[in-house]
């Protein structure tokens, strides 16, 4: 498992990764992973997640951009002190990946700021960092 954390204007992003070997097929060059991301908002300000833009990088250096409207169908809005968890999958074709980016956010004042997700492995083995 591979965690991640990260704070932008007292929004907190936790994530965990895991392979999923059930709904992988290595020998198909098929690594299936599952993230666990909990947003926390530790600000003063009531935020909404408007969209988010991820970069998946593969250990052959193969990069994808995604971009969409909110998480799992939702556009969160968040009082402070309110969380929002949810889990999604990254299917990569190589057993070892990272993927990184940012929330589209904007307060009720109608400011927008990026809230960054950390990097963090996809791996099919335990990765130890020394």
């Amino acid at each position: 498992m591979s965690t991640s954390t990260a704070t932008t204007r007292g929004v907190l992003v936790e994530v965990e990764s895991e392979y999923v070997e059930e709904r992988s097929d290595p020998e198909q060059n098929r690594y299936f992973f599952a993230y666990h991301i909990r947003i926390t908002n530790k600000s003063d300000e009531t935020v909404k997640l408007i969209s988010r833009h991820w970069t998946i990088t593969n250990s052959d250096g193969a990069s994808e951009e995604v971009q969409g409207p909110g998480v799992v169908g939702e556009q969160p809005r968040l009082d402070p002190g309110e969380s929002f968890e949810y889990t999604s999958f990254c299917p990569l074709t190589t057993p070892v990946g990272v993927m990184q980016g940012t929330y589209q956010m904007v307060t009720d004042d109608e400011e927008s700021f990026d809230a960054v997700i950390a990097p963090f492995t996809l791996s099919k083995e335990e990765v130890v960092y020394h």
